[in-house]
């Protein structure tokens, strides 16, 4: 019997460690948050029946080991993760008779802020909680965190970077191409933090809100956490939002919180309960992996029975094809939902999904909906052999231990839907009229079967006309928008052509490279691709590829036939700048935005970047004798400092340092 459980524990473990460095490494998800707590909290029952705990088990290890290429910095003191409960009654008992603060659990990126002398020397992720990263220039960009504070002792603080909703469906609503749109603000803010060039950060809108005090010289906080929250404030931080509780008021705070979470702009995945007394709470000490001077609150999900009616296919750009469960409409959180994704053939498999079984349903966090369990376990019994979009044969392909479902047909419709949009797009071909939806009806009628044939659509007047949403001026508006398309970039082109991993920054260092000759960069090699920048062995195989196809090549060459692509002049070639790296930083006068200056840089053959290193040719600041960091670092490094006056000197060829 003992040896089962073990066995029980092993499998618990590897399911589990499995899913986290999917979620947490890759960006992918093999499991519900509902199953991963189910298993976690199986695999920790049997570790206290059997006082066993394995090698690598989930409950004792904190996160996983740093990827980047960041530096890497040992925390002083080991960050834990917080014991949890669903129960408001266990909240009640852990407080007793104490003071406690409820606030909410941010679903962001944990960093560790230390300021001396009153100015920010350093920020540390969490990473693994006893190593992380160096990230101290991306978090001088976060917006609402003072770079410079009136106390001058060591101040040492934690806090959660996290990306309001409100700017995370901004930033997306700015992407066209539906398939490259941010999946959610979590890994959003996850990446956006640990960029290696800060001015990535600095528009992705980062905050940063404090929920802990760990060290501040000589200031007496009269032994509670409220007034290290209150003195904080006073320094200029935003703290996370709290309540301050008895057993008394506990459970009408929870019920507070959980109604605002609907609306709360802070992605939140449940509360934290922390002892106001802050010696009391210290005395307590820790366990292996929790402190107990806190406890964190998941919300209890409300969970609702109904029946599977069916699985819906989803085909996309790439040939993925989701399987979303339909099923009889429950209430949920105060809405009525009925579709629920289950994102790859693995979960289908390990739920067992069939349609008419009996399932439960939850919204994650609140808001998406998700598959509990399957009661009833029929067991998938149909995966189609077809897509349904168009009808080609399907395959299942396993990628790092998750099995999903590909159409292998190149001339999918869905396919073409998604590549037409992106051809169309405001950064490719930049055609007003031509929606998704719309494309959808033109090339479901027939109208287009190719990229040039959107410039023959003049051919299909009398359909157009007639079809819902369209008339004689929608047909004109649309027409001239296309002619007007006709008249564009080599670097739009092959943006617009959607080769896989070829973006917009992408297709302009190929451009400036091949000195804008797209015969040449058709046929060019491995080795030559691989010399331009940004392009590494990947994107050179895929580049390769995508022109291997004779009906990739004839369709690219009809489309060039409809085209004008504008010629680029010598002095636009010109290396003026070949081999140099910029840094822009501060207020510019002459150029209207950084993003201007920095196409001027790269048209010259330069580069900008966003630190200062040993490989920095200049660093363009207008406060030459300003005493930032990147001044500083440029100083020693003997890196010259370069106002917008002087570098207008160098493009001309007349400046001179001193």
């Amino acid at each position: 019997m003992e040896e089962n459980k073990i066995a029980r524990m092993r499998e618990l473990t590897a399911a589990l460690l499995q899913a986290a460095r999917a979620y947490y490494q890759e960006s992918r998800e093999v499991m519900s948050n509902f199953e991963y707590d189910r298993l976690y909290d199986q695999l920790a029952a049997l570790e206290k029946e059997t006082g066993i705990i394995l090698s690598g088990s989930p409950t004792q290890k904190v996160g996983y080991e740093v990827l980047s290429e960041l530096p890497k910095e040992a925390h002083p003191i080991p960050m834990l993760s917080l014991d949890k409960t669903k129960e408001v009654e266990a909240l009640q008992e852990w407080l007793g008779d104490q003071k406690g603060l409820l606030s909410w659990k941010l679903d962001g990126l944990t960093v560790v802020l230390t300021y001396e002398n009153g100015i920010l020397q350093k920020a540390v992720t969490r990473g693994n909680g006893e190593i992380g990263e160096v990230v101290t220039s991306n978090a001088r960009t976060f917006e609402n965190i003072p770079l410079r504070i009136g106390f001058m002792g060591k101040l040492v603080l934690r806090g959660e970077a996290v990306i309001r909703y409100s700017d995370f469906e901004k930033m997306n609503e700015e992407i066209e191409e539906v398939e490259a749109r941010y999946k959610n603000p979590r890994n959003l803010c996850a990446g956006s933090v640990r960029q290696l060039n800060n001015e990535i950060t600095a528009g992705r809108h980062v905050n940063c809100l404090i929920f802990a005090l760990v060290q501040a010289d000589g200031i007496d906080f009269e032994n509670s956490r409220k007034k290290q929250f209150e003195w904080l404030v006073s320094q200029g931080f935003t703290v996370v939002e709290y309540r301050a509780v008895t057993t008394e008021n506990l459970s009408k705070a929870v019920e507070d919180f959980s109604v605002r979470i609907q609306s709360y702009d802070v992605p939140s995945d449940g509360l934290v309960l922390t002892f106001d007394d802050i010696a009391y709470g210290e005395s307590l000490g820790r366990t292996a992996k929790f402190p107990r001077h806190s406890i964190a609150f998941k919300w209890a999900d409300e969970i609702r029975q109904t029946k599977l009616s069916y699985i819906e296919w989803s085909p996309s750009r790439t040939g993925l094809i989701n399987p979303v469960a339909v099923f009889e409409p429950v209430e949920l959180e105060g809405t009525t939902v009925s579709r629920a994704s289950v994102h790859n053939v693995s979960i289908m498999e390990g739920l067992k999904l069939g349609a008419g079984d009996v399932i439960t349903v939850y919204k994650a966090n609140m808001i998406i909906p998700q598959i509990a369990d399957n009661l009833t376990r029929s067991g998938v019994k149909e995966i189609p052999s077809a897509c349904p979009v168009c009808g080609g044969a399907t395959k299942i392909q396993q990628i790092n231990d998750v099995k999903a479902l590909y159409c292998t047909n190149p001339e999918c419709q869905a396919k073409k839907i998604k590549s037409f949009t992106l051809l169309v797009s405001r950064d490719a071909l930049n055609i007003d009229g031509l929606s998704e939806a719309t494309l959808e009806k033109f090339i479901a009628a027939g109208f287009i079967k190719e990229y040039a044939d959107i410039f023959h659509l003049d051919r299909h007047k009398e359909a157009i006309v007639s079809m819902e949403g369209f008339g004689e001026k929608s047909y004109e508006n649309l027409i001239q928008a296309i002619s007007q398309a006709k008249h564009t970039t080599l670097v739009r082109l092959i943006y617009g052509l959607g080769i896989a991993g070829i973006g917009l920054a992408n297709a302009k260092m190929l451009c400036r490279h091949f000195q804008y000759d797209f015969s040449a960069m058709e046929k060019a090699e491995s080795e030559e691709l691989t010399e331009v920048d940004g392009i590494g062995g990947v994107l050179a195989e895929a580049w390769q590829q995508y022109f291997a196809s004779e009906k990739n090549c004839q369709i690219v060459e009809h489309l060039l036939a409809e085209l004008e692509i504008e010629k680029v002049e010598e002095t636009q070639t010109e290396s003026t700048f070949a081999g140099m790296n910029f840094v822009i930083t501060g207020s510019l006068n002459h150029f209207t935005n950084r993003k201007e200056l920095q196409e001027l840089i790269e048209s010259k053959g330069g580069k900008a970047v966003g630190s200062v290193t040993s490989k920095t040719t200049y660093l363009i600041n207008n406060d030459v004798k300003s005493t930032s960091s990147k001044n500083k670092k440029a100083r020693d490094l003997g890196i010259p400092i370069l106002s917008e006056e002087d570098f207008l000197k160098l493009l001309e060829g007349e400046y001179h340092a001193n």
